[in-house]
């Protein structure tokens, strides 16, 4: 009977988490005027705040994410595959906007430090986001690699949630052909009209949690990569979950600061012969 009622408690708990807006309005069809190449804007490795810092021009502002209506969340469970294979069709800046949205995005703001936050911890990053993190201390790193986006240039992004917005980062030659290659010649990577990479610092968890940090950045990013992946076939995208790649080579293609760490690349596109 308890194990029911615990089974039942964690079913609730992880809902709650995955309830997140799976459709988008038609702004997602639009093309945006284009922006500036990415620049050395904002260095990767600095903490949230240094980009939130940054001159307005520095940011490109995605467009507001939907959070009504769109796919019955059962429904794009159901039909969530992964999918390797991709047609080459661009896609939107509003779609990379609600699939960041749904990874990281800040869904309820608290701009000011809690009474209870400890400065050891770290700054505190504001707002609570899509996906859990253990004791609000937001260790993952979101970074786009653009190939084909309608509204942006090529290169290699990241996201800064409470802004809703990317900078310029890392590598200035970072391409989805050498991100193929460091993930053993996946050549969906390279097909993708974009590619997701998460990554993560573990010190920001450590420094609470200690040796059971890396457990729950794991879990974190687990959460943030099955949001981003349900949004994306609610979008009518495919989608997959690659972990299987060279580590060091991921981290020099893209440019990643030292303290970062790459646990997953999802590629994004539309499904061939679909």
């Amino acid at each position: 009977m308890k194990a029911n009622l615990m089974s039942g408690i964690l079913i609730v708990m992880f809902g709650a988490a995955f309830v997140i807006t799976l459709g988008m309005t038609a702004r997602a069809g639009e093309k945006p005027a284009r922006h500036g190449q990415p620049g050395a804007v904002a260095q990767a490795g600095q903490p949230e705040q240094a980009a939130q810092g940054a001159k307005e021009g520095s940011m490109i502002r995605l467009p507001a994410p939907s959070t009504e209506g769109g796919t019955p969340l059962v429904q794009a469970i159901t039909a969530r595959r992964s999918v390797r294979a991709y047609d080459g069709k661009p896609i939107s800046l509003s779609a990379v906007s609600q699939l960041l949205w749904a990874a990281q995005g800040v869904t309820q703001p608290a701009p000011k430090t809690p009474a209870t936050w400890n400065p050891k911890w770290g700054e505190w990053r504001g707002g609570l986001r899509a996906a859990p993190s253990a004791g609000a201390l937001f260790p993952l790193e979101v970074y786009v690699l653009a190939t084909s986006v309608d509204g942006l240039d090529r290169g290699l992004y990241r996201y800064i949630p409470a802004e809703h917005a990317l900078v310029g980062a890392g590598a200035a030659e970072a391409n989805a052909k050498s991100l193929a290659q460091a993930a053993f010649m996946q050549q969906d990577i390279a097909q993708a009209p974009v590619a997701i990479v998460i990554a993560a610092v573990y010190e920001r968890v450590a420094v609470k949690y200690g040796d059971r940090a890396p457990r729950y950045v794991h879990i974190e990013a687990g959460a943030a990569a099955e949001n981003l992946m349900l949004q994306a076939d609610a979008l009518g995208f495919g989608t997959v979950y690659i972990g299987a790649f060279d580590d060091a080579a991921v981290s020099k293609t893209l440019g990643l600061p030292a303290d970062q760490a790459p646990l997953g690349i999802i590629p994004v596109g539309h499904p061939a012969g679909r």
